[in-house]
């Protein structure tokens, strides 16, 4: 199906903005260790830490409203399942995407623990698009920030979901905080976007008619720690351990535990 041009133009603004987050070769050559992919076992506490919050997030309520008792969720960039697994009940079932095996192990045991009937499908979406059923709700929390084609990636969840889409990310890059270490170490300037509001516009450029609800909650990492922060930081900056004292001065005086985030829905049309 061929996209609107707006959507298209809105789309590529957005792949552009994201395109200046590349790590320049030269930094990448020298890191130490690979400076992608996250911990499974943060997932996993993100996960716990999300059923045991009874307090309904924008996003949660905005996904909990729009699931028929006993109806299925589809979970895109799963991780351990903090996004959906608090949706059961009312959800019967969850059909949780990732492209990590280890996280989908993450998230099959947080919900065998909870009694709740899923299924896994590895593989990057919207590829794996065509092997997923629908389901009446699809969540996608924490992912679109690595989405180079925003607008295939939107219209494929909103082909899956019967009754609702919900998207939640933070307002700005998740690696800004770590910017002002990037400028002092490496010498580099950091982008500035996307931002929600720039997803937002493809998002609407694609015609949905979304809503927008903005609100703060705990960082990732809240709970985490110290010396695994560091260590997270360190990788991102690929740098070496030897500048774990200025990465853990920089992340004590800078730190919060709080984040802005945003929730964007909406019922597609068809």
């Amino acid at each position: 199906m061929a996209l609107p041009l707006g959507a298209r133009e809105a789309s590529g603004r957005w792949a552009a903005l994201l395109a200046e987050w590349a790590i320049p070769e030269s930094v990448l050559a020298a890191a130490p260790e690979s400076p992608w992919g996250f911990p499974p076992q943060l997932f996993a506490l993100s996960a716990d830490r999300a059923l045991a919050n009874r307090e309904f997030t924008p996003s949660r309520r905005r996904a909990v409203e729009a699931v028929p008792p006993g109806g299925p969720v589809l979970d895109v960039g799963a991780g351990g399942g903090a996004a959906s697994l608090p949706l059961a009940p009312p959800a019967g079932s969850i059909l949780a995407v990732d492209e990590s095996r280890a996280m989908l192990d993450v998230f099959a045991e947080v919900a065998e623990r909870r009694g709740v009937r899923h299924e896994e499908i590895v593989g990057r979406w919207p590829d794996v698009g065509p092997e997923t059923p629908q389901a009446a709700v699809a969540v996608c929390h924490h992912v679109v920030y690595n989405v180079g084609d925003l607008a295939r990636f939107l219209t494929a969840l909103d082909g899956h979901a019967e009754r609702r889409v919900v998207l939640e990310l933070t307002d700005r890059h998740p690696q800004s905080d770590l910017s002002p270490l990037w400028e002092a170490v490496h010498h580099i300037d950091r982008p500035t976007g996307p931002t929600a509001a720039d997803a937002v516009e493809v998002a609407v450029a694609l015609g949905y008619d979304v809503h927008v609800e903005r609100f703060e909650g705990p960082t990732l990492w809240h709970e985490w720690p110290r010396e695994e922060r560091v260590a997270f930081a360190r990788r991102r900056l690929c740098l070496g351990p030897d500048h774990d004292a200025e990465i853990g001065d920089y992340l004590d005086k800078s730190a919060d535990e709080r984040r802005s985030l945003v929730t964007l829905w909406w019922e597609p049309a068809s």
